[in-house]
């Protein structure tokens, strides 16, 4: 079986999201620890310059956003992430989760902490994503009180007893509400947040107790020697009327305002992926998967 790579940081939330969704399947997986701000040299001649992290590695095919990153995982052996009686409905909730929600969630546990964040960081982040310490400042009430509104309405759907969002086996949803939750603890605050919240801190807890799996530690040269001896497994398919066509030179931007594109030619183009396959002197031929939902896709 291929080696499943994880290039992430430890305090890095949608990492969380992954690490759990790796630990619902007993994975066994290899850890690259990537900086958490840019430039990351050891990162773009896989990725093309996508900035955000995780990113996540099968030989020479590396996917980018945790949507498609799910569908990896999901490919592997070992319990689904999709559990019913909820089903593919998981995705739908961990798309809200990660939208306002985690917004609210990562600034209201960082406003009372704001100052004492390294420049460096909220320079990165104010010019990815418009991150901002004085607007942070002025919004922190707010932030947090939408925050707290959305533990309520969790507190809500977990008091009929289920244990996990979708029923009585934890999923992706969980991921993703559950890294809301989980960033809180970075800054101490956790118990805090959860104390009007006994379901959402009895919930929590289980899914903490998921794990992550089985982390191997590895070098970001050995994650892109391994690239570079694979090939891409990519199945062609670029719908008729997207617009494009197979082997168009194209680039992919995430809907962030500071994103970076990366160039390649176009593999896949289909409502629920997208794939570019690239040359890089350090790794050869490699395939960039992206999920179609929240990419911007233009001719080169």
């Amino acid at each position: 079986m291929p080696d499943l790579i994880l290039h992430h940081y430890d305090r890095s939330p949608y990492s969380e999201l992954l690490r759990l969704a790796l630990g619902i399947k007993g994975a066994r997986w290899r850890s690259v620890i990537i900086p958490s701000i840019a430039p990351k040299p050891d990162l773009t001649p896989l990725t093309g310059g996508y900035r955000k992290t995780p990113v996540f590695q099968i030989g020479a095919d590396i996917y980018c956003d945790t949507a498609i990153v799910i569908e990896a995982i999901e490919a592997q052996p070992g319990p689904t992430l999709f559990p019913g009686p909820l089903g593919r409905l998981g995705a739908l909730i961990a798309q809200q989760a990660g939208g306002a929600t985690f917004s609210h969630a990562v600034s209201s546990a960082m406003a009372p902490f704001i100052d004492r964040i390294p420049d460096d960081f909220i320079a990165d982040r104010k010019k990815l994503f418009g991150f901002d310490r004085d607007r942070i400042k002025q919004a922190a009430p707010h932030l947090i009180a939408q925050f707290t509104a959305w533990l309520a309405r969790l507190e809500d759907a977990l008091a009929d007893g289920r244990a996990f969002l979708g029923g009585d086996a934890p999923g992706y949803a969980d991921c993703a509400a559950g890294m809301n939750v989980w960033f809180q603890g970075n800054f101490g605050l956790k118990d805090a947040r959860l104390a009007p919240f006994p379901q959402v801190a009895a919930w929590i807890a289980r899914v903490e107790a998921i794990g992550h799996g089985t982390p191997i530690d590895t070098t970001a040269e050995e994650a892109l020697d391994i690239a570079r001896t694979a090939e891409p497994a990519v199945t062609e398919q670029v719908d008729a009327d997207s617009g494009f066509t197979a082997g168009q030179a194209v680039t992919v931007r995430t809907e962030d305002p500071g994103a970076d594109p990366v160039a390649g030619t176009l593999a896949r183009l289909t409502p629920r992926d997208l794939v570019l396959l690239r040359e890089d002197p350090r790794v050869g031929r490699v395939a960039v998967h992206f999920p179609r939902l929240g990419q911007i896709v233009r001719p080169a």
